[in-house]
């Protein structure tokens, strides 16, 4: 599942609002769900999904294809860093590292810090003291402060007869270079 801009051939889309059109003429997704009166803004070759509620929709299929995105489970390949992994990289008292994290040079990760597994951090970054990063893409020269929770699992609601419907945010939060998040922050996927 990927927005208009970026899917191709074999991803599913969607398509919600006249303030997208631009994007999903130029779309090169092989699905896309949407309402009937967008349907015409849609390329021949994307196979289209008319519904009455788009998002809805949309987060029924999520649930299908990520049964397990509102749950967090713990990385239990969390281990101390090993510096000849991580030449360069200068860490705080009580760091723990998950599988397959990269973590750029001259970056300085502070005390009981978590960063977990498929995590990558790039180069001259300063992450904070008690910092948990999850599901993350994290440019050149970020700074994280203190505290912040980056990539846990988020969710949305939508409403839907008199009730709420609980759908699950998916992918990984990426921040560009050149970025800094104050204490305490927290972004969801």
């Amino acid at each position: 599942i990927k927005n208009l801009e970026k899917a191709e051939q074999f991803d599913l889309t969607f398509f919600d609002s006249l303030n997208y059109n631009d994007l999903a003429i130029k779309t090169n997704a092989g699905c896309c769900i949407t309402k009937e009166s967008l349907q015409h803004f849609l390329p021949n070759s994307c196979e289209i999904i008319c519904v009455k509620s788009v998002l809805f929709e949309l987060a029924k299929v999520t649930a299908k294809f990520y049964p397990n995105a509102d749950i967090d489970y713990p990385d239990l390949t969390l281990k101390k860093p090993s510096k000849s992994k991580f030449s360069g990289v200068k860490f705080g008292n009580n760091v723990l590292i998950g599988n397959n994290v990269k973590i750029g040079k001259s970056s300085i990760i502070g005390s009981n810090t978590i960063i977990e597994k498929n995590v990558n951090i790039g180069k001259s970054c300063i992450i904070g003291s008690d910092v948990m990063i999850k599901n993350s893409i994290i440019g050149d020269n970020v700074v994280i402060q203190d505290g912040s929770k980056i990539g846990l699992k988020g969710f949305g609601f939508i409403p839907i007869e008199n009730k709420n419907f609980r759908f699950p945010h998916i992918g990984k939060v990426i921040l560009e270079d050149n970025v800094e998040l104050g204490s305490s922050c927290t972004i969801d996927r």
